[in-house]
């Protein structure tokens, strides 16, 4: 019994013995990770400093060679060999602003969009795509100083100061039940409604659940009313048949607002349009506003800037009316539109949670 008791005892200070070395190891181990997580931190902060100076010694051997800024133009290589040592300031004073920009918590598309002027700067697929501004497009006339926002309502105002612009919501099923007197009331001008939607796998025609109950509603509070369909086509037959298809259920209804069709990427898994081509999709935006037109509608493109300037050719596109959709102030976008939704969460009294808000530029599309 004495000899079963000691070497079990034996086998137990050998089991703590065991755990205390593993539990040592482990620690070593926890301490080498950190060490070599604080190795590669230190190594990226070295990195980011001597890739600062380098910037600073390539701007200031640019500047050397081509001169100091004067009106906007470099002086002659002759005079800035001259130059004394101080042409590092521009480069610093690039960087300092940089700094202050990105510390204030300004996203990397608004920096881009500050400092490249001459581009629209799109922020897609994981990376940043320049459009140099293509000035044989027609370009709005809009001045920055003349929008007031006032209680969350984007206005456009004259010279005076006197509102211009029409108050504008779109709405569809997300909305549900809508009280269209109290948003007349709130001094809404336009609705533009949704009729309905392609599928985005299966390609299936589907009506807007809340469409007529939305239309009539807002027609009998007086409200001037446009429509849009979300689009899924492949091609300008498909195009077509989703035109067909809104024209079906407005006919009867006093549209006096443009007949849209919706353009926008979507993240759905495997979308039908996953490979659709920038040819391809301006092809059926196209047949779209030609089958609208035809029928005696003013037809519209809406989008953002994915849409306008990556999916779409704005130059095959220059003749129909376009809605941009930007989430932020100043506008961000140079052509000529005739509505800009600038927020998907407006309130308006009459209908519950967030409602996309509209500025209109037309009082009439007749």
């Amino acid at each position: 019994m004495e000899d079963t008791k000691e070497s079990k005892e034996s086998y137990e200070s050998y089991k703590l013995n065991r755990r205390r070395k593993n539990r040592e190891a482990g620690n070593i181990f926890v301490t080498i990770v950190i060490c070599l997580i604080a190795l590669a931190s230190l190594t990226g902060c070295i990195f980011l400093i001597l890739e600062d100076q380098q910037l600073k010694n390539d701007a200031g051997e640019f500047i050397a060679v081509m001169g100091p800024i004067e009106d906007g133009v470099f002086g002659n290589q002759e005079d800035s060999v001259r130059n004394e040592p101080g042409d590092l300031r521009l480069a610093d004073e690039v960087l300092d602003e940089l700094r202050e920009r990105v510390s204030a918590g300004e996203d990397m598309s608004a920096i881009l969009r500050a400092l490249f002027v001459d581009d629209i700067v799109v922020g897609a697929d994981g990376r940043f795509h320049f459009f140099p501004i293509n000035r044989s497009l027609k370009m709005h006339e809009y001045e920055p100083e003349r929008f007031v926002m006032e209680n969350g309502i984007l206005s456009y105002t004259d010279e005076d100061g006197y509102i211009i612009s029409q108050k504008g919501i779109d709405v569809s099923r997300y909305q549900t039940e809508i009280d269209w007197e109290r948003v007349a009331a709130d001094g809404v001008d336009f609705a533009i409604i949704r009729v309905g939607f392609r599928g985005s796998t299966e390609g299936g025609l589907i009506l807007d659940t809340y469409y007529e109950e939305n239309i009539e509603g807002a027609l009998a509070a007086g409200i001037d009313v446009g429509v849009y369909f979300f689009t899924q086509a492949l091609n300008i037959e498909e195009a077509i048949e989703e035109a067909e298809f809104v024209l079906e259920h407005i006919a009867g209804f006093d549209i006096t607002y443009p007949v849209v069709i919706d353009i926008e990427a979507i993240n759905t898994t495997n979308p039908r349009t996953h490979n659709m081509t920038q040819s391809e999709w301006t092809d059926v935006a196209i047949a779209f506003c030609e089958r609208v037109k035809q029928a005696g509608y003013t037809p519209m493109i809406y989008g953002n800037l994915r849409s306008f300037m990556i999916m779409l050719d704005m130059e095959r596109l220059e003749e129909y009316e376009k809605w941009f959709a930007f989430f932020r102030t100043p506008i961000y976008f140079p052509y000529a539109h005739s509505i800009w939704q600038y927020t998907e969460k407006g309130r308006v009294d009459g209908i519950e949670g967030d409602v996309d808000l509209n500025v209109g530029f037309k009082r009439s599309f007749n």
